[in-house]
């Protein structure tokens, strides 16, 4: 009852509204709109009021969750709006050894990167699974939430089954508050298909705001998917260090591992790379940083964290540049019939993104044919290899990585098109070599 209030119908090229009496569930393709709910009802007036009324009242601008019947609004949960830094894109590295990847994930996929990760929390969805009693799973949680005060904050990241802050049924997933996982870099919730069934997971939900405020990356990962890698024996056969932390907890240790990464791997720390754009998140051991001497029963300020920008852990406009005058200083000018090479655009203002192109003019002579063909030969195979170059360093694949435009002596008397930016004063070419 009431359904047609809530769904449209989708008809080939446009979206229609029915009645209750011309709706038929069973042939109509329903896409659900709230339709008649924002158009016909009190509901957006009332919502509004009362967002106007509570924002006024807790003097800022406030988030709530409601319910409702059909008849009656209920509010839920009234909080103050938050603002979350900004992840970007992080780069997907294509020549990580195979031996170093620990998870891969391709479903969902949000934006951001972590590094020097020196402890990871894993709760094995088996064991947790086949806990007996409401009191066990209570106790993983308390000891989750006791681990967040004992590991180095932002160092270290939570994995474990199904939907983590669950509240009802605890074989959803992990019983935990915001304050338990609050010290993470990383929420990582596993949904391992049983039998037929892949058990949905939360994407965070439970506390979406405080991830987002806090910048903790949450990485859903579906283990069974094809062209996922998750190395879960890798994680069960580490050494686990939970009943020397915490040796009321030490029945839990089949349930609970906790992972010295530096110790289990050789002096490496852990690394996730998660690329929206790319739809792909990687998480794989690298040579540790700094935060490898950091021990559990230290925690540390909110000032020694691992998130970083893309700016500061891949410098895309230093290889650019440099491999731009690479390519001006083994071109034969001479033989090609080119006068100037000039470096524009992004890599010259030093602002390139994962996917940028290198922006080049080439100021030619008159060439004959040969010539010409021989040079856009050249430069082709320069452009295909950087762009394999750039595709291993952050995933991103494009065929060519140069864009480059051939101008005139005539184009620049005439100022046509980008012979402008040679000697220009707002936007100049640079030269990166000049014919003698």
């Amino acid at each position: 009852p009431g359904l047609h209030n809530y769904v449209s119908v989708f008809n080939e090229d446009f979206i229609e509204n029915k009645n209750a009496f011309f709706l038929d569930t069973q042939k109509d393709d329903m896409v659900i709109t709230f339709s008649k709910v924002l158009t016909d009802t009190s509901i957006p007036a009332r919502l509004k009021r009362i967002l106007e009324v509570l924002s006024e009242k807790m003097d800022t601008p406030i988030d709530i969750e409601f319910a409702y019947d059909g008849e009656h609004l209920y509010l839920l949960q009234c909080r103050p709006q938050g603002c979350g830094t900004f992840n970007a894109p992080a780069p997907i590295p294509q020549d990580i050894k195979q031996q170093d990847v620990l998870f891969t994930a391709n479903r969902f996929i949000s934006d951001g990167m972590v590094t020097d990760i020196t402890h990871i929390v894993y709760v094995d969805g088996d064991a947790y699974h086949a806990l007996s009693s409401r009191e066990e799973h209570y106790a993983v949680g308390e000891a989750i939430g006791l681990l967040s005060g004992m590991l180095p904050r932002r160092h270290y990241i939570l994995m474990g089954p199904g939907r983590w802050g669950s509240r009802g049924d605890l074989k959803l997933g992990v019983r935990v508050t915001y304050a338990d996982i609050s010290g993470t870099a990383a929420l990582i919730e596993i949904a391992r298909k049983k039998l037929s069934y892949v058990p949905e997971l939360s994407f965070g939900t439970h506390f979406f705001q405080d991830l987002v405020e806090a910048g903790i990356v949450y990485v859903p990962l579906y283990p069974d998917q094809q062209d996922v890698i998750f190395k879960e024996g890798l994680l069960k056969s580490c050494n686990n260090i939970l009943a020397s932390m915490l040796p009321q907890f030490a029945a839990l240790s089949d349930v609970i591992k906790v992972i010295d990464v530096p110790k289990s791997f050789f002096g490496k720390t852990l690394s996730i790379h998660s690329n929206s754009d790319l739809g792909q998140a990687v998480a794989f051991l690298t040579d540790s940083g700094p935060a490898a001497k950091l021990s559990p029963k230290v925690t540390n300020t909110q000032d020694e964290t691992p998130f970083r920008s893309v700016a500061d852990t891949q410098d895309y406009w230093q290889w650019r540049h440099y491999m731009a005058q690479q390519l001006a200083d083994a071109m034969d000018m001479h033989a090609l019939g080119v006068k100037g090479i000039y470096l524009f655009g992004s890599t010259n203002t030093g602002d390139p993104g994962m996917g940028s192109d290198i922006d080049l003019l080439l100021h030619v002579k008159e060439q004959d044919s040969t010539q010409r063909v021989i040079m856009e030969n050249w430069i082709d195979g320069w452009s295909r290899a950087l762009a394999q170059i750039n595709y291993l360093r952050t995933g991103y694949m494009v065929d060519k990585l140069l864009d480059v435009h051939i101008i005139t002596d005539q184009d620049i008397r005439e100022g046509n098109s980008f012979a402008i930016k040679i000697g220009s004063i707002t936007d100049p070419a640079t030269p990166l070599r000049l014919c003698d």
